[in-house]
């Protein structure tokens, strides 16, 4: 291709994406890098074959002129796409700005022009309908690349036409794409992410190239991953979570499925058959309802070997982590139940998982535990935006089901004042994008990042979090509750929730918002003579209520009495990002909620 010397890797070692990016084409060229959807079907692609597309699409930014750090924005879900014009952006020298494709106008404006992005790849005509609509705001915007869509002759040019413009630039200038990767220095600017928030206008966190490529090498040195290794990808590449993962393949050498779509993702475990998968907790608790809800249902003896199982299986899970012997007859049964139970649910995830990654939001332990007593690990991490994502992972051979794992090496915690914990390493930002006194306000004298987060570190070096400090909230009795810990338990009881929300500021009890997942509801109500029945029926009926307020009272049982839960309220609809109830990450911003729904909180102190 025009350009080959860009894939000759650093003597001198990795300082920057580009060229962590173009060591990996030299180490793996004919392997396997990416495979994607098109149609029905799954197409590959090897290294070299993607380092030719961006190289061209680099050298297409180049020839727009596109300088050092600037700002570039990736509007778009998560697609092969998205990756290759993310690789474009580094190699050109440039940064990438992400947008969520559910960001609204405004806020799509507000990230894109406070950014200063001059160049936005739009996925398709809803993402550039949004930036029709806010052109007037967007006065750095001079083009629009789509990925799905045509040319306007105007601003909009297709992602064929960037490769054209950098085929026919690289023709003049062969070298100018591995001019302006080598000329990256660490600390540049790579990735500004704007923190979605529960409350107020996004944050844009500024991350250098020195913190993803130490994410990447991190990862590496851990031994968690090879070029063996095959992960199902799905994560919002807009989230950090999703990057992490993107500069650990670079680092690793392993393959990447893509396919950004949420209701294919079981299919798509199933199609691919992947080693590992990285995941928000929801995924889990929603696979953990799916399954426990349909053996309910089926009730009769599958019903029974199924609780069997995993009453078996969680009994010698303590045993095994306690390092207590096994009895020979308890072994023997176990081997039954794992060929007659457990088996099969490792073969809906594909078969051949050597363990998930959960991050971005605490995972109920309970949800660990069963998937571990079913031959599944989950690895829960721990990171923030702010830390580029990563920090704490627990490992394959040393982990703790209910931490986050012990640290990266090169990255220190301490925790300080109301329990917070605070960490500094290679991969804390160098601030917020335009917010100096939001900067210096989240860290500490000495530099350290102040997460907001409670946690505390057991002899052993693991960190658990514990809550977060600015939910906790005070009753007129002068106890704190942290509802965290409160929601936790009740995800862990009630197989049939989507949210459950604690509330109760400023009052002498402690109320909650529910919501229920409307599919495993609905497999419920088929089984109980309300077959049929839409959301908004079930929520109301009194079969459902009295289902709903068994779980409460059993939640209640296990908590402080200034912590339980008198009063609730069932919502006749499920919380979206849409409605701007959760954050694009899916974090329910409480203060959002608080005022939408203050009528039925108000209610339940009436």
């Amino acid at each position: 291709m025009t350009g080959d010397s860009v894939l000759v890797p650093r003597s001198s070692g990795t300082q920057n994406l580009a060229m962590q990016f173009f060591d990996r084409v030299a180490i793996s060229g004919d392997h396997e890098a990416f495979r994607y959807r098109q149609g029905d079907n799954w197409v590959s692609v090897t290294w070299h074959e993607t380092a030719e597309r961006v190289t061209r699409l680099a050298a297409g930014l180049l020839a727009l002129g596109m300088t050092a750090e600037q700002p570039i924005g990736i509007a778009s879900s998560t697609r092969y796409e998205w990756i290759l014009a993310d690789l474009a952006n580094m190699c050109a020298g440039a940064a990438t700005t992400t947008v969520y494709p559910s960001t609204n106008a405004g806020d799509t404006a507000y990230i894109l022009a406070d950014s200063e992005s001059r160049i936005v790849f739009a996925e398709d005509e809803i993402q550039l309908a949004k930036l029709d609509a806010r052109r007037a705001d967007l006065p750095d915007l001079e083009r629009i690349v789509v990925f799905d869509g045509h040319a306007d002759g105007d601003w909009v040019m297709t992602l064929d036409d960037l490769e054209e413009v950098g085929a026919k630039h690289l023709i003049e200038h062969p070298g100018c794409v591995r001019e302006a990767s080598e000329a990256i220095l660490a600390d540049r600017l790579a990735t500004l992410i704007y923190t979605s928030g529960t409350t107020g206008r996004p944050k844009g966190v500024r991350l250098s190239h020195r913190a993803w490529v130490y994410q990447g090498e991190a990862v590496a040195a851990m031994g968690l991953l090879d070029e063996n290794d095959l992960q199902l990808l799905w994560l919002p590449m807009a989230h950090s979570f999703g990057k992490v993962l993107l500069t650990a393949q670079l680092a690793c050498g392993f393959v990447s499925a893509i396919d950004g779509r949420v209701d294919k993702i079981v299919d798509n475990l199933a199609a691919v058959r992947p080693t590992f998968m990285g995941a928000a907790p929801r995924i889990f608790e929603k696979a953990h309802a799916r399954i426990v809800t349909t053996q309910q249902a089926r009730g009769g003896i599958r019903a029974k070997l199924f609780d069997s199982a995993f009453k078996l299986g969680r009994t010698v899970d303590a045993r095994r982590i306690a390092g207590q012997h096994v009895p020979l007859r308890t072994r023997v049964q176990h081997k039954l139940f794992d060929r007659l139970v457990f088996s099969r649910i490792r073969q809906a995830f594909g078969g051949r998982i050597r363990f998930f990654v959960s991050g971005s939001a605490p995972l109920n332990p309970e949800i660990a535990d069963w998937f571990h007593a079913a031959g599944l690990l989950i690895l829960e991490g721990y990171g923030l935006t702010e830390t580029a994502g990563g920090g704490f992972i627990n490992r394959p051979d040393n982990y703790k089901l209910g931490t986050v794992g012990l640290p990266f090496d090169g990255t220190s915690v301490r925790i300080g004042d109301q329990d917070e914990v605070q960490i500094s390493g290679p991969c804390v930002m160098t601030g917020y994008h335009h917010m100096p006194e939001a900067t210096i306000t989240t860290f500490t004298a000495d530099r350290w990042l102040r997460t907001g987060d409670m946690g505390a570190i057991d002899p052993d070096g693991f960190l658990t979090i514990t809550g977060r400090i600015k939910d906790l909230f005070k009753t007129t009795g002068g106890k704190y509750v942290a509802p965290s810990v409160i929601e936790t338990k009740f995800m862990s009881l009630c197989p049939y929730a989507s949210r459950f929300l604690v509330f109760g500021e400023a009052h002498n009890y402690c109320v909650a918002l529910i919501t229920l997942d409307e599919d495993v509801i609905s497999g419920w109500a088929t089984n109980n003579g309300l077959e049929g029945a839409s959301y908004t029926e079930l929520v109301q009926s009194p079969a459902v209520r009295q289902l709903v307020d068994g779980y409460v009272d059993q939640l209640n049982t296990e908590l402080n009495r200034w912590e339980t839960v008198k009063k609730w309220a069932l919502l006749d609809h499920d919380l979206t990002v849409e409605s701007g109830e959760l954050t694009p990450s899916l974090k329910a911003k409480r203060g959002v909620i608080a005022e939408q729904y203050r009528e039925v909180l108000d209610a339940l102190y009436r």
